[in-house]
């Protein structure tokens, strides 16, 4: 058996580097890692595929964004994935990670576009927040009176007496996730900017600041898979849950999302842009492999097709909200010609 993993591996690595597609049959199943987010949009792909193609289902891990990314970028052959969801872009030193493990030429699909939501079961206090609020509720250290101190909010009545006052109490990916990356950057890095000195701070105090949780207990980490938090909040309407807008919408007769700055998370506002916690979801394909791993060019046209992607897509049923007609064809194109990815700017 190791012999065989060897044999293929090393016919892998020679189909790279002559070119040739379908120099080697390496696995029988494609193998794709990644996001927790966009699991469950992958997953629908991998059953229209497994359905309607001559090849088998391919194995589908839910490993996180950063999991997913390490993993990807680890090498090219047998013991590798061919695919990574994730919901963020590949970072510059990620990219350079597959560089440097010999996975030169990445394919990258934007796949549509996800609200990150801030959830509560129907059966809790409706609640109205901020980006500033949010901030308050969840950093490690916070502005008060001019001063950055510890964070002493344990109520949300705390931050603003018209809030309830129910203790702070907040589930949410872990560092590995793109969902924590996004909410950060989008939430975080944002609501931090209201307060002057914090504002003022030089750079990497701030940023600091601005990036890390609170590790008292009051945010938790729920770990990578998402559905974990929904039946948390189900269970206790006092509580809170950080995840993607698809695991709302199938939970809608359950959970309710909260309205951000003012704006609640809805298919609508999501693909008006409206919604101010939105982000693109992403799939990276190894080019490498296609030719070599059975039915991962396939793949690839399925997921880069209208009929999953498009306005009236069945991606568009899980809760994916499609990009503008432009901007997703010319994402589709760019995967089916299997153009390399440039380095990302950070």
């Amino acid at each position: 058996m190791k012999t065989k993993q060897i044999l293929l591996s090393t016919m892998i690595g020679m189909a790279c580097v002559m070119g040739v597609a379908g120099a080697a049959s390496a696995r029988d199943q494609i193998r794709i890692v990644g996001s927790s987010t966009v699991f469950p949009f992958t997953s629908t792909v991998v059953e229209r595929f497994s359905q309607t193609s001559k090849f088998g289902a391919p194995i589908l891990e839910s490993t996180g964004t950063g999991g997913g990314m390490k993993l990807f970028c680890s090498g090219v052959g047998t013991d590798f994935p061919d695919a990574t969801g994730a919901s963020r872009a590949m970072k510059a030193s990620e990219f350079d990670s597959c560089q440097k493990n010999g996975v030169s030429q990445v394919t990258e699909l934007i796949i549509g576009y996800d609200g990150l939501t801030i959830s509560q079961s129907k059966k809790g206090t409706p609640i109205n927040l901020t980006k500033a609020q949010l901030f308050n509720a969840l950093a490690k250290e916070v502005e008060v009176n001019g001063q950055i101190v510890a964070n002493p909010y344990k109520k949300w009545s705390d931050i603003d007496k018209s809030l309830p006052a129910i203790e702070i109490e907040i589930m949410g990916p872990p560092p590995t996730s793109g969902t924590r990356d996004a909410w950060v950057e989008l939430v975080m890095e944002t609501g931090c900017k209201e307060f002057p000195t914090i504002k003022n701070l030089d750079k990497a105090r701030h940023d600091t600041v601005c990036k890390t949780m609170r590790e008292d207990g009051l945010f938790i980490e729920a770990g990578e898979n998402d559905n974990v938090i929904v039946q948390r909040l189900e269970t206790n309407p006092k509580a809170f849950g950080i995840f993607g807008y698809s695991f709302l919408e199938e939970n809608v007769d359950k959970l309710r999302g909260v309205p951000v700055n003012g704006v609640e998370p809805t298919y609508e506002t999501i693909a008006g842009q409206t919604y101010p916690v939105a982000r693109p979801l992403f799939m990276y394909f190894k080019n490498q492999h296609v030719g070599v791993v059975p039915g991962l060019k396939e793949f690839l046209a399925e997921y880069a097709s209208e009929r999953a992607m498009g306005d009236e897509g069945y991606l568009a049923d899980k809760g994916l909200v499609p990009l503008p007609d432009a901007k997703r064809k010319a994402s589709e194109a760019a995967a089916l010609k299997l153009t390399p990815m440039a380095k990302p700017a950070s």
